[in-house]
């Protein structure tokens, strides 16, 4: 041992929590050395997989004739419904209406119907085309615009939030306006489509690598469909080239018929689709006919609200109950509501079954709010960001009255007040909005406009058993670390985030701790990366691990020392033992020697929530996260057409472990939800066929679609109101909304034609073509 002083304030481990080191595989990134299920080396004799698609809407199989399928070059077997040894169903919601393959009916156009098993992957593709299967066609619904929600079939059971009369509220209020808006959906477009890599083993064993954001729910429905215990079936996935909430539940398919294949043929098996495919055959966010009533006064304050959410569910229930759930959970935002119902639709449809997206319904359930803020400013004649302020949730430390959601929870974190306001002051908005003015009144055609829109967003699984996690923690005799969890990594760095809440612990340098693969044969029972809780829930079971271990060290220490426990101290990369220090590896191998436990499992589950859905009532989230943005757009009214001029974005992740990481987050997120609402539109033809599934057709953000101007920041004085993880805060799916502030920034421009008098009531996405049906539509009220 070696006696020095420490300065404790400026000596700090390299990466701990609160410091910005680089994604831990950015480096693999660009250099494309990262590897993903594609590039794992295939095992000799590897073979490749081949979906056989629907070309119907919905109807009965008549007749199906494989026998070309069977012929051609390089087929090895065609798995039909027949050919699944366990059960034929990859429902999450365990309502049975989601088969691996269709079974005598097609209820979507693209749903598989057969699985081509050759030795490459081109092989089974041409194969798959050869099939001759007869129909009996049943009538489709494809869209939900012009259904009648009362009584059109539901794939699950909706949910219906109510808190004070909202109709009598709306029967007596000064104002009352009436709506409904369209909202559109979006596809995932992850840059690595859905994969698996099933390798048979002894027994009824059987290793699947998997692009899953659900690992332990991808294992029990390859279980099931194997018809084996779980213990049987192990998943792993090292990393996603992005997941969105689409590899959630719509990774079970492809991983359920390459485990199939594998243990029939004795023999690795591949299914990769291609981007046709995937946009085809996997769920997308639900679009929306969103239908309102709101009542208000004079001044713009709103006094009660009625909401009717229909949500395209397509053919099976997948995770549309929660969806619409968390949309009604969100129909107030940021505002509060004194007298509000709310209820949600999740309608059929034969489409693909939609599935969970970031937000997951959360930004679906915004939309609908900041409609209703819209329709009240432009009623009283007000500027919106002024409505905005006015219907706010009381501040936190404010003993208000106006703090209970629509779900019954007190609001006790809001601090919207306070980003709003100084987003607001930095952006410059009062100026901006007095500049456009001027710019709009001189400039007959381009129009320019602007909004500033807030973002509450609700922390934690609305499925209460989904809210724990477990880690694994080892530490070597070296002093080095070996760190695994049950959250997965698609790219948004959990994984570093983790390692840095472990290093942190332990005081060691982040390159001391090795981030590994997730697999359910660690950590069983995982909850899936989703509802923006992996560093939440991950983090702290890490965290519980490390201090396992952490205090086994101390109590060593101070028992062969003889000293207090107090007396043994953490400091970077060493230990203080009484008034000496020893290397964390020294420490760590004398521990050894002496037969302490150098590894340790750990748990957390999230506290106080609980939520009684047939009520409509409880604490679902464990707290708020929170952000504004400002958006500015130019419009050239003859075209449609428009940029967007510049952003400012405050967001809230509290003390985030991350700035860095967290920065890239908010900046994607505002991105993608941008995207979502203008440019990104799903098309389905009359027969149900999606007319677009890849780039040609479908338009996601590009680098040259982001604002001019493009300011993000970070709070820099919040913290988590409960005790997160160092408390820091979520930031997965809250700043997706923040793409609001385009839609409504549009929104204000194409009201400019008409002085502002008129609610444009611009549905979305947004595309040119929609900008400009509804400039069209004001001037033609505005001459009338």
């Amino acid at each position: 041992m070696t006696k020095h002083t420490s300065n404790l304030k400026a000596e700090k481990i390299v990466g701990g929590v609160h410091a910005s080191p680089r994604h831990d595989s950015a480096h693999k990134h660009v250099t494309g050395t990262a590897v993903y299920i594609d590039d794992i080396v295939e095992p000799f004799g590897t073979l490749h997989a081949g979906l056989g698609l629907a070309n119907v809407a919905h109807g009965t199989i008549r007749s199906m004739d494989l026998s070309a399928v069977r012929a051609a070059p390089g087929v090895v077997d065609v798995l039909t419904a027949s050919d699944i040894p366990g059960v034929n169903e990859i429902s999450p919601s365990g309502m049975n209406d989601d088969p691996v393959l269709a079974d005598g009916k097609v209820e979507f156009h693209g749903q598989p119907i057969f699985c081509v098993i050759a030795e490459t992957r081109e092989q089974a593709r041409r194969a798959a085309r050869l099939a001759k299967i007869e129909y009996e066609e049943l009538p489709a619904v494809i869209d939900i615009w012009d259904v009648d929600v009362e009584t059109h079939r539901q794939v699950t059971t909706p949910l219906t939030l109510k808190r004070g009369d909202a109709a009598a509220a709306l029967a007596s209020a000064p104002r009352r306006v009436k709506g409904r808006m369209r909202l559109g959906g979006q596809d995932h477009f992850y840059l690595e489509g859905q994969v698996s890599l099933a390798i048979p083993g002894e027994d009824e064993d059987v290793l699947v690598y998997c692009s899953t954001q659900g690992p332990s729910e991808t294992q029990h429905m390859v279980a099931h469909a194997l018809g084996v215990p779980s213990h049987s079936v192990a998943i792993e996935v090292r990393r996603m080239g992005g997941g969105f909430g689409g590899k959630e539940t719509q990774a079970n398919q492809c991983a359920a018929l390459a485990a199939i294949a594998a243990k029939k043929l004795k023999r690795a098996v591949k299914l990769r689709l291609d981007r046709d495919e995937d946009m085809l055959a996997t769920g997308k966010r639900h679009d929306f006919a969103i239908d309102y009533d709101v009542g208000f006064d004079e001044e713009g304050r709103i006094l009660g609200v009625d909401y009717t959410f229909a949500l395209r569910a397509g053919f099976s229930a997948d995770l549309s109950g929660p969806v619409g759930d968390r949309a009604l959970f969100h129909c107030d935002n940021a505002y509060f509501f004194p007298h509000v119902h709310a209820k949600s639709a999740p309608l059929y449809t034969n489409t693909v079954s939609n599935t969970a997206f970031r937000g997951f319904g959360g930004p679906q359930g915004m939309v609908g709010a900041e409609r209703v803020i819209d329709e009240v400013a432009f009623a009283v004649g007000k500027d919106p960001l002024e409505i905005r302020k006015l219907n706010f949730y009381d501040a936190m430390g404010v003993d208000g009255e106006r703090n209970i959601t629509p779900y019954h929870q007190k609001v006790e974190d809001c601090i919207i007040q306070r980003i709003v306001a100084e987003l607001e002051e930095s952006a410059d908005y009062a100026g901006r909005r007095k500049a456009i003015a001027e710019f709009n009144a001189g400039s007959p055609v381009v129009k320019r406009g602007l909004a500033l829109t807030p973002v509450k967003f609700g922390i934690s699984f609305t499925k209460t058993e989904s809210n724990q996690a477990g880690a694994l923690v080892h530490v070597y005799t070296d002093g080095s670390v070996h760190m695994n969890h049950g959250g997965t990594e698609m790219g948004q760095g959990l994984h570093l985030k983790v390692a840095q809440v472990v290093a942190e612990e332990f005081q060691i340098d982040l390159d001391r701790v090795k981030i590994t693969a997730t697999t359910t044969a660690k950590v069983p029972n995982t909850s899936p990366t989703a509802a923006s809780s992996g560093a939440d829930l991950n983090g702290m079971a890490a965290q519980d691990a490390a201090r396992q271990i952490k205090d086994r060290l101390i109590d060593f220490a101070a028992e062969t020392h003889q000293i207090p426990r107090d007396q043994v101290v953490f400091l970077p990369n060493r230990v203080r033992v009484g008034n000496e220090e020893i290397a964390f590896n020294e420490l760590v191998r004398q521990a050894y020697m002496n037969r302490i436990q150098l590894s340790a499992a750990g748990f957390y589950k999230t506290p106080k929530i609980h939520w009684d859905r047939a009520k409509g009532r409880g604490h679902a989230f464990y707290y708020y996260a929170y952000g504004a943005a400002c958006s500015e757009v130019s419009v050239d009214t003859l075209t449609g057409e428009y940029v967007v001029e510049r952003t400012d974005i405050l967001h809230d992740t509290g003390r985030s472990l991350n700035r860095a990481i967290d920065i890239g987050q908010v900046e994607g997120g505002f991105i993608q939800g941008m995207g979502w609402l203008t440019t990104e539109e799903l098309w389905w033809d009359d027969k149900g066929r999606l007319r677009t599934h890849a780039p040609s057709t479908y338009k996601i953000p590009l680098a040259s679609d982001r604002p001019k101007i493009f300011n993000v920041a970070l709070t820099n004085w919040s913290e988590a109101y409960e005790p997160t993880i160092h408390r820091s805060k979520a930031v997965g799916e809250p700043p997706l909304p923040l793409g609001l502030a385009v839609l409504h920034a549009l929104s204000d421009a194409v009201a400019s034609v008409a002085d502002h008098r008129i609610c444009p009531r611009l549905d979305a996405p947004a595309t040119p073509e929609r900008v400009l049906m509804a400039v069209e539509r004001l001037k033609a009220q505005v001459a009338k």
